[in-house]
């Protein structure tokens, strides 16, 4: 699957089983493999400390993004708590 990373911000995501989890903010992108790694449903925090916790409980591991059409549909992993 080929797309814009733009086009991806603010897009819903939902799972599989249809439940709202958030909204596209922000992507961690591998540059040495040229891909993106994780999906954020809230921006990035500046600290190290928050971060890290936004990466563990507010993000989903791009490889279980199944589809990107009008909306994003993921497996449910263990991160994605919906909102």
């Amino acid at each position: 699957m080929s797309t814009k990373l733009s086009r991806l911000y603010g897009m819903d995501i939902f799972t599989d089983s249809g439940k709202f989890i958030g909204n596209a903010q922000d992507f961690i992108v591998d540059l040495e493999g040229g891909e993106v790694s994780r999906v954020l449903i809230e921006a990035l925090p500046a600290g190290k400390d928050d971060a890290k916790k936004s990466i563990r409980e507010k993000s989903i591991l791009y490889k279980n993004v199944k589809s990107v059409e009008d909306v994003i549909v993921v497996t449910k992993g263990p991160s994605v708590q919906p909102q």
